[in-house]
């Protein structure tokens, strides 16, 4: 290689500890997060304050470096107002945890979103004062007994209204769709909706896309739901390649060893093994170098690769709920053609065409109807 290396050459000489945080902490700025995160911006600016905003996406495509990067430049934006109003959080991140029972834990999610409001005294929560008093003995903590989830949601209702932030960004969504027994899907969404209602603050959904169960459920969530769709690089489009290989020759710019390794000349099988996720090609790549950083190698073989790389199978799997996912989000021809004849506009847009009149064969020896001329021009005589 003609150029030198993207990371400092002083790195080199640090630490293996060092060497891996600044790989891992690397983010690269692609095209498709790029246009996702002007996406995101745009509609938590412009959109109302209490919509739901979907971020859908392949595994490892990318969708937690989005939030980061969309959080980061939020808090920049909105600095002079923080520095005015020390009580205000500009935007509270949230990981929804995937249910030990089967079934969604409301009550935890409210406690973290507490957590993350920084809300003082999470665990000294006292139920509000009403008709159903506690027996005389029985503490009002509410994290004594079992307090219902109605009071730490009220609890969540009122550190917003204090805290005021632009959006909730709840990662790994899709494990809000869990349920047991007899509650409905749309009994979950409705949660949410009303929550974001309620407070006037927007909440956005990211997550895999087995979120696509939530979209479109009625519609009025239709009319209050954006959706955003962070997808992978694909094969079948020239450009697209193209910002594929752009993004591998900057890790391989960047990958902190003594000589600098040839990735781009297979570019292709790190694409077969990523399926054109840049998560799961950086994840890779952070693996195979922690083990020539413990072999003390100089550079990246195909024996690092092969070993931390993903199996045939998992890619298949992969890819087979990526297209699944790719091919619900299209708008297809026959989906338009019925939506447009159920609405009355397949005439509209193309009328029948005018009947054209039979021709009718005459009988030998009668005359075809034609003006005879009349008056003296051309008179003999």
């Amino acid at each position: 290689m003609t150029s030198g290396p993207g990371f400092p050459p002083d790195l080199l000489s640090q630490p293996k500890s060092a060497r891996m945080a600044y790989f891992t902490g690397l983010t690269i700025a692609h095209p498709l997060l790029v246009q996702a995160y002007e996406h995101l911006r745009r509609t938590v600016n412009e959109a109302s304050p209490d919509s739901l905003v979907f971020v859908f996406g392949p595994t490892g495509v990318g969708k937690t470096t989005l939030l980061q990067r969309f959080e980061q430049r939020l808090i920049e934006e909105l600095g002079p107002e923080l520095t005015a109003d020390r009580g205000r959080i500009p935007i509270v991140s949230v990981e929804a945890v995937a249910p030990d029972s089967g079934s969604f834990n409301w009550k935890d999610f409210y406690k973290r979103l507490l957590v993350r409001l920084e809300e003082p005294l999470v665990d000294r929560k006292i139920r509000p004062e009403g008709p159903d008093e506690p027996r005389p003995g029985r503490s009002r903590l509410m994290t004594s007994g079992a307090a219902a989830t109605a009071e730490w949601r009220m609890a969540v209702e009122r550190a917003l209204h204090h805290r005021r932030p632009r959006a909730i960004l709840i990662d790994e969504a899709q494990h809000i769709t869990k349920m047991a027994g007899g509650r409905r899907l749309q009994d979950q969404l409705d949660c949410l909706k009303s929550l974001a209602s309620l407070t006037r603050t927007a909440h956005v959904l990211v997550g895999t896309y087995e979120l696509l169960s939530f979209r479109n459920l009625s519609a009025q969530l239709s009319r209050r739901s954006l959706d955003i769709h962070l997808r992978r690089y694909r094969a079948d489009q020239p450009e697209e390649i193209v910002a594929f290989k752009n993004v591998l020759m900057t890790f391989q710019k960047h990958l902190p060893l003594a000589e600098e390794p040839d990735l781009i000349a297979r570019w292709d099988y790190f694409y077969e093994r990523s399926i054109g996720c840049v998560g799961v090609l950086r994840d890779w790549l952070a693996q195979s170098l922690a083990l020539a950083l413990e072999n003390g190698d100089r550079s990246l073989n195909p024996g690092h690769l092969e070993c931390q790389g993903l199996s045939i199978a998992q890619c298949e799997k992969m890819l087979a709920e990526a297209c699944e996912g790719e091919d619900a989000l299209t708008d297809h021809m026959e989906a338009r053609t019925r939506l447009r004849r159920r609405m009355g506009l397949e005439l509209v847009a193309n009328p029948p065409a005018a009947p054209v009149a039979k021709r009718t064969k005459r009988d030998v020896g009668i005359r075809k109807p034609k003006r005879d001329q009349v008056g003296a021009k051309n008179r003999v005589g």
